[in-house]
């Protein structure tokens, strides 16, 4: 048989280490003959633009240096699929090229939005009693809220990555003897994954991050100026961690007035400012020292401290999707199950993907304090096991290389 693998969503480290560990698995199988990549994501099966990864992937450097690229080397994207029942032509063309392909098998690689797509083709693939054409979803995003799976490949590599850069600003922050804030902002619209990260940071002796703000609890503009000027007799240099998506008692975003008001193709409003508010509301109301950073786009691809856990992990699910392709599955999402923290060990099984499609897993209510500023240490033993490990780069020149798929 054919199969093809398509990329979708946001970037992260570890979206070429699943692509690998399909491709590989699939290679190794003697059940493949072509393995098709799908260019920008489900768009390239629509648009006929599929290239032969065998022939791209045809040695173990480059393989070696998949695993090592960050970001999508098959290019990405944010397609909704229409109501099959309603308008079907989009899904006929999709059957129709990945069968004039002789492909059996397409994984999807993606988040929330695209286990979205994976369920609305399998339904339509079910409806219309076709059994030639399968699809299997594999897990990925930064932000961790992807139900039906213990974490998200991508997660433990940005974890890793925010864990590094608050120690970093922590240490430049103490070097003046006047007092200081700094807010740090990171990803998360609705679930505080990736900023509550920050506080493995104690595991090591840390005192900061100083306070953590989730979106799962309501942000009070009054009690975000009481807990600063609290930390301020306490430290010199205040670190603050804030998600994005951080709301207030009203339920809007507490950097409202920030936000462009724009909005993706599955409707999910484009955030930042949050940071940059808070700055100005510490310059006007205490009046210190005080600067924001946006970690942006650095959180997702930033492979040079990615965790080997991450990636190892990342590759696993990816192969045992082919697996599970073997065994005939269709219309289901990868998914880790946890075992033990300490030690640290998993399994990997499938979910259906109606399950993860459209839904948010969000930052568990017990491990954030009372008062709604800080994590509690159990949520240590859940982060800890996925930062563990470095990936060393293959460099040239005194950089790292990357493989790139043209």
């Amino acid at each position: 048989m054919n199969i093809a693998i398509a990329q979708s969503g946001g970037p992260t480290c570890a979206i070429n280490a699943s692509l690998a560990g399909v491709f590989e698995a699939a290679r190794n199988s003697g059940a493949v003959d072509k393995i098709f990549g799908s260019l920008n994501g489900i768009e390239g099966i629509f648009d006929e633009k599929l290239v032969n990864l065998t022939e791209r992937i045809n040695d173990d450097v480059k393989y070696q240096l998949l695993l090592r690229t960050p970001s999508a080397v098959l290019g990405s994207c944010r397609r909704k699929l229409p109501d099959y029942k309603v308008d079907s032509s989009y899904y006929d063309k999709i059957t129709q090229v990945l069968r004039w392909n002789g492909i059996e098998v397409f994984f999807y690689i993606g988040g929330n939005d695209s286990m979205d797509t994976v369920a609305k083709y399998s339904e339509y693939l079910r409806e219309n009693e076709i059994d030639d054409v399968r699809i299997i979803g594999i897990p990925k995003t930064i932000d961790n809220d992807l139900c039906g799976t213990d974490h998200s490949p991508g997660f433990g590599s940005a974890a890793k990555y925010v864990c590094s850069t608050v120690q970093e600003i922590a240490r430049d922050s103490n070097v003046y003897s006047i007092p200081s804030v700094t807010v740090i902002e990171t990803m998360g619209r609705h679930a505080g994954w990736l900023a509550a990260s920050s506080c493995c940071l104690r595991a090591n002796g840390e005192s900061a991050p100083h306070l953590i703000y989730l979106p799962e609890t309501t942000f009070s503009i009054e009690g975000f100026l009481a807990d600063v000027k609290n930390q301020m007799t306490k430290h010199k240099g205040v670190i603050v961690v804030v998600s994005e998506g951080v709301k207030t008692a009203e339920g809007k975003f507490a950097a409202e007035q920030f936000q462009s008001g724009q909005v993706d193709t599955f409707g999910h409003v484009y955030l930042a400012g949050i940071g940059k508010f808070l700055e100005k509301l510490v310059a006007a109301e205490i009046g210190c020292k005080v600067r924001s950073i946006e970690l942006n786009v650095m959180q997702r691809c930033s492979s040079h401290i990615a965790s080997k856990e991450d990636i190892d992990s990342a590759e696993a699910i990816g192969a045992a999707a082919f697996e599970a392709a073997l065994k005939g599955k269709s219309g289901c999402m990868m998914s880790f199950v946890r075992k033990s923290n300490k030690p640290y060990s998993y399994s990997i099984t499938t979910v259906d993907a109606a399950e993860a499609a459209n839904s948010e897993k969000f930052f568990p209510l017990e491990w954030i304090n009372e008062e709604g500023n800080d994590v509690l240490p159990a949520a240590y033993d859940y982060f800890l096991p996925l930062i563990q490990g470095e990936v060393m780069p293959i460099m040239k020149n005194g950089m790292p290389l990357h493989l790139v798929i043209e």
